[in-house]
């Protein structure tokens, strides 16, 4: 049983890279295919990788991976693709919340853990471009294993079509793994994405699950892997459309303010980053979400 689970481990860490490398070769293309406009004059962005470490408490190895992160582009302004894969044991307020979260107990007498997954956040140059924000992940411990993730598109300047067409590519990749997934997504990233001190949601959301184990590995890893599957033609298409339409100071300025929006959230409640920071993983590369400009009026 432990050697199936190790296997299962490096396929899922295996998968999460493979996915990593083929979203950064696509928005390499995307750079490399702005031939006019405002940003057309400058070399294409490329992205620079960085190997990542975390260190456990005594010095040793506990798992590392790979920050990518491609700067004043043409097309993204920033963006950053993360993969990593880690691994030690949780600190007391980790041991707490994961308790708390998923009823294990267990944890307090054994708080071994490993993790591995990709994320992604995108801020554009042009405002009509929205941001967009997606992960996928697999976590362990010896008392119970589950995937997470999704996806959810940020716009400053909504277009309807553009909503309309991240949402039903999600929805064909979800409909495969049963009747109403998509829609159980959909309300969970409307929830999960919702920033209470603003009364109102970051973007115009996406899906989202977390712990999410129905006990067959192999079909909860199938419905991870869509997810994953699901980004690029639910993104890509909206950059293509939008990369060449005309802006000016006004619209940049919506656009710094919404990105407040969107660190607001990521400082304040994400998940994500909060696991990242108390784990002792590499700080700039939790960060690495963050735009590189904002704005709060």
């Amino acid at each position: 049983m432990a050697d199936q689970m190790e296997r299962q481990k490096a396929l899922a860490s295996t998968w999460f890279r493979s996915l990593r490398d083929e979203i950064v070769a696509a928005f390499e293309g995307l750079e490399d295919g702005q031939r006019q406009g405002s940003m057309a004059d400058r070399p294409p962005g490329r992205f620079e990788v960085t190997q990542t470490r975390r260190d456990a408490p005594d010095g040793g190895e506990a798992g590392g991976g790979l920050m990518s992160v491609m700067r004043d582009g043409r097309v993204f302004e920033k963006v950053g693709v993360n993969v990593s894969t880690v691994f030690g044991t949780l600190g007391d307020e980790a041991q707490a919340a994961m308790a708390a979260r998923k009823g294990l107990p267990g944890m307090v007498d054994d708080p071994r853990f490993w993790a591995s997954g990709i994320s992604l956040v995108a801020h554009m140059q042009n405002p009509h471009c929205p941001a967009v924000h997606m992960n996928t992940r697999m976590f362990w411990t010896p008392h119970g294993w589950w995937f997470g993730g999704g996806s959810d598109l940020n716009p400053c300047i909504e277009y309807a079509e553009d909503t309309a067409h991240f949402h039903d590519v999600q929805k064909t990749h979800c409909e495969p793994h049963g009747a109403g997934e998509y829609e159980r997504l959909k309300a969970w990233a409307d929830a999960y994405f919702y920033i209470p001190h603003r009364g109102r949601a970051r973007g115009v959301g996406g899906i989202f699950l977390d712990d999410h184990c129905t006990g067959d590995w192999e079909a909860d890893f199938a419905f991870i892997q869509d997810i994953g599957r699901a980004f690029l033609p639910a993104y890509q298409p909206l950059v293509e459309a939008r990369r060449d339409q005309s802006w000016g100071e006004a619209e940049k300025d919506i656009q710094l303010i919404h990105r407040g929006l969107y660190a607001e959230y990521n400082l304040v409640y994400d998940r994500g980053t909060k696991f990242g920071l108390s784990t002792g993983h590499d700080a700039n590369a939790v960060l690495m979400s963050l735009p590189p400009m904002a704005k709060w009026v």
